[in-house]
């Protein structure tokens, strides 16, 4: 089973707040309505099997039109099943069915009447008749209604993942006007695309997966480089397998087998695979429209001049004084900004230029490590990776050993082994008979071994592990671990 973690751009510029309220409504929505929903679809469930069970056995009977709809829709899409319903002598399926096989025609009418009559009355009064979507007779409110109805907890759980993951880059692409105008007009016209597909269909559909299909069909025309975090959850295997997927490909495969279901299957397995299609190829036309009409453009400005950043006045002050030729006072200023607020970017990152526009390398190394820090504390691992590279270009040697740690780390989180493999090695041989050289010398290990596919560098490097001054007691079977396993994958047996 395969799903979608996360993506590289879990971030936004200010609260999602339509995404995260359309996720709160169909929660409540779903708490209100799923045992109602549940109750009256069994009811109307098996009043449907005796209304098609009594026409398959007794066509000489009449019934109403919307029984009769019923009846042939389902002999339509059904016609194996229904020969074999109309065959007398197949097993008798419950005790209505035994009841009734022993009435005369007069008595059949009646239960038929009773029956329709039944069915008239719970369609009136059921949820999904009301609310859901259905293809052959929709109303006007069902276009927006459907979407906040879900069958079951997985139902609602799975949309509701996929609508946070698309929905709240997207809102904070296009602002929250656009992106709720967006929202529902993607479900509806996800379901009329449905509907197109699927005519006369009599069965209700409801659920926000033809709308949450839309947001990933834009996601894939505004962001399509962007990676995806996807795991791969074997069955009776308890370590999942975790890796990143381009949108690019990994979308347009889902949509592929969406096509696939539904041309192989229709609407047979429950799911309705032409709304996900239809919702997909209108969100990346939407998508593709909002960009090149300049709408999006127009959006994002709105929101960088809402959002925009008002400088903390002694920081422009400093800025005041560095354009007046005083880079001493502003260093000065910015020093005490820090001591008061240690994690101001902006102070530490203005005294960085400062000390470049002084050519004080010492102290620009300095700021920069410090700078570094912070947007490794603020989870920001790519500007933090710009900065050591500034650091190493501008004659840097290395850095302070927790930070550079704290740096090797960030990438391996990102995946990037080779470089994080690199870094580590760099930083125990910077530091030597240091905790940091014995961390990075286990995690260097780790990474060659299970990642990489270098067990002869794993085994070097677990060895050196072993044997550093520092006291690793606490890591003693980590490294035992690590070299039985190196020795066993450069063994003849694994070759």
């Amino acid at each position: 089973m395969l799903i979608p973690i996360g993506h590289e751009n879990m971030s936004a510029r200010r609260w999602p707040v339509v995404t995260l309220a359309l996720i709160a409504i169909n929660v409540i929505v779903f708490l209100l309505t799923f045992q109602t929903l549940d109750n009256q679809s069994a009811q109307l469930r098996v009043t449907r099997v005796h209304i098609i069970l009594l026409a398959a056995l007794h066509p000489e009977l009449t019934m109403p039109l919307p029984a009769q709809q019923l009846v042939d829709d389902f002999q339509k899409r059904n016609p194996t099943v229904w020969e074999q319903v109309q065959d007398p002598r197949r097993r008798i399926m419950d005790a209505w069915e035994a009841k009734i096989r022993g009435k005369d025609p007069q008595e059949l009418q009646e239960e038929m009447d009773a029956l329709t009559s039944q069915y008239a009355e719970l369609n009136g009064s059921s949820l999904l008749e009301r609310f859901a979507f259905v293809p052959a007779h929709p109303t006007l409110i069902s276009y927006v209604t459907a979407n906040f109805l879900h069958g079951g907890w997985l139902h609602l759980i799975g949309n509701m993942w996929f609508l946070w993951l698309a929905g709240f880059v997207l809102e904070d692409k296009w602002g929250r006007l656009t992106y709720t105008i967006f929202y529902f007009l993607a479900g509806a016209a996800a379901l009329q695309f449905y509907a197109w597909a699927s005519p006369g269909n009599i069965n209700p559909t409801l659920g926000a997966s033809g709308a949450v299909a839309a947001l990933m069909g834009a996601f894939l025309v505004r962001f399509p480089k962007m990676k995806i975090k996807m795991m791969w959850l074997w069955f009776f295997v308890f370590r999942p397998y975790r890796f990143m997927a381009a949108a690019y490909w990994l979308l347009p495969l889902w949509l592929l087998v969406e096509i696939f279901y539904g041309t192989l299957f229709g609407s047979a397995t429950g799911v309705a695979h032409w709304a996900h299609v239809g919702g997909f190829i209108f969100g990346a036309v939407g998508a593709t429209v909002l960009h090149l009409s300049g709408m999006e453009n127009k959006a994002d400005a709105a929101i960088e001049d809402k959002i925009a950043w008002k400088a903390d006045p002694e920081i422009s002050q400093a800025t005041d004084l560095i354009d007046k030729g005083q880079p001493d006072a502003a260093i000065d200023l910015l020093k005490s900004v820090l001591v008061r607020k240690p994690d101001s970017m902006d102070a530490c990152a203005l005294l960085q230029q400062t000390y470049f526009q002084k050519q004080d390398m010492p102290a620009f190394h300095e700021a920069t490590v410090s700078l570094c820090a912070l947007y490794l504390k603020a989870r920001e691992p790519e500007t933090a990776w710009q900065l050591y590279q500034e650091f190493l270009n501008t004659g840097g040697s290395k850095m302070p050993a927790a930070i550079w740690l704290d740096l090797c780390r960030s990438a391996e989180n990102q995946k990037f082994f080779d470089r994080a493999f690199d870094e580590y090695q760099k930083l125990a041989a910077a530091f030597p008979g240091s905790k940091e050289c014995l961390v990075a010398q286990i995690a260097a290990g780790r990474i060659s071994l299970r990642q990489l596919g270098r067990p002869q560098d794993a085994l070097r490097l677990f060895e050196s592990a072993s044997a550093s001054p520092v006291p690793h007691l606490d890591w003693e079977q980590t490294i035992a671990a690590g070299i039985r396993d190196a020795k066993a994958a450069l063994s003849p047996v694994n070759a």
